[in-house]
């Protein structure tokens, strides 16, 4: 598995805001048979504290994508790309301090920059969760002929009003508090779970070590955990681009843009998530039905809210499988508005 970091750099690169980079390095990762092969290529796009390490020892989406599991890297060669200033490489960059610079179109336009550089043309599939569901949406739109199919999980095409505020008072967090990254990610933690996740967790017991309830430890553990991998620059950054997602900016209606997609687009909702709300994920798949465009909508039951897709692996295998089933020449059927459940 060639999974060595590799980089390679941009120049010239003018934001969608207008801001100019002389240089811009990247940083990415190569899993699986490799590009010099003839393997289906999937873009695997990190979501908020997620990086190019997918799979393997400390991958994050190990549970779904490595040899014999759902995106089998004995068959499937998958990228992860770094979004630079993630911190991932441990380089500084020069991006971080005006993060204001950067969109989610800005980092799939430079995903799509590193690839034809590394020589990959057209991917099959660009799958990602989060903030890295965003970014597979904007790859639809910004080069519709360059993906096949896109795979947004626990995301949706743009930042609800609900997920804008969230992000709002986390940047106030970095600026305020005395241990900004550490209550940043304490706050955040209660957006990505449920109360029902945290009491078939916890259920009000009692830590005696630390003289606190083991919510209280838990959430203190999550703090002290990003603290030691990540920087407040690197979450400021991934924090503002996931508040600039929308394909529609100054593009005109959901429907006029939705129209550019060429690619399939499968949604994965979450019955449960408080982030990505599931009736947003709903809305997008009946518009998209609507205009004729090729889409299915696929929805995780869980407890655990939008970390369900860093959770339920079993669900996200059973569901994609049909998908991703190399073995199988037949194609799975097309969910539409009367096949699906329960909306």
């Amino acid at each position: 598995m060639r999974d060595e970091l590799k980089y390679t750099e941009v120049r010239n690169y003018t934001t969608f805001t207008g801001a100019l980079y002389p240089r811009l390095e990247l940083s990415y990762q190569i899993f699986g048979p490799g590009l010099d092969s003839s393997s289906p290529t999937v873009l695997v796009c990190h979501a908020l504290t997620g990086n190019s390490k997918v799979t393997g020892e400390g991958g994050w989406w190990d549970g779904i994508i490595g040899p014999d599991k759902l995106i089998d890297t004995n068959y499937y060669t998958v990228i992860g790309i770094n979004i630079p200033g993630n911190g991932y490489d441990q380089k500084p960059e020069n991006l971080q301090p005006r993060y204001f610079d950067f969109t989610i179109r800005d980092i799939a336009t430079l995903f799509v920059n590193v690839l034809k550089q590394i020589g990959v043309h057209q991917l099959d599939f660009a799958i990602g969760g989060s903030l890295g569901g965003g970014v597979c949406w904007e790859l639809a739109v910004l080069f519709p002929d360059f993906v096949k199919t896109i795979i947004p999980v626990a995301a949706d095409w743009k930042a609800t009003d609900w997920i804008i505020a969230h992000n709002c008072v986390q940047l106030q967090i970095l600026e305020n508090s005395k241990d900004p990254l550490h209550d940043a990610r304490m706050m955040a933690m209660m957006f990505y779970r449920t109360p029902a996740s945290l009491k078939s967790k916890f259920n009000r017991a009692w830590n005696k070590e630390r003289n606190m309830y083991n919510i209280e430890s838990w959430l203190y553990h999550h703090g002290e955990k990003l603290k030691d991998r990540f920087t407040i620059e690197a979450y400021r950054l991934m924090t503002n681009l996931l508040s600039t997602l929308d394909i529609t900016k100054g593009r005109g209606s959901f429907e006029d843009v939705a129209k550019r997609i060429k690619a399939r687009i499968v949604i994965v909702g979450i019955d449960s998530d408080f982030f990505f709300v599931p009736e947003e994920n709903h809305n997008t798949f009946y518009k998209l039905i609507e205009l004729g465009k090729d889409a299915d909508y696929l929805e995780i039951e869980s407890i655990h809210g939008h970390d369900a897709f860093l959770i339920e692996f079993d669900q996200l295998t059973n569901l994609l499988f049909p998908i991703f089933d190399h073995k199988s020449e037949k194609r799975d059927e097309t969910v539409t508005l009367d096949t699906i459940n329960g909306i």
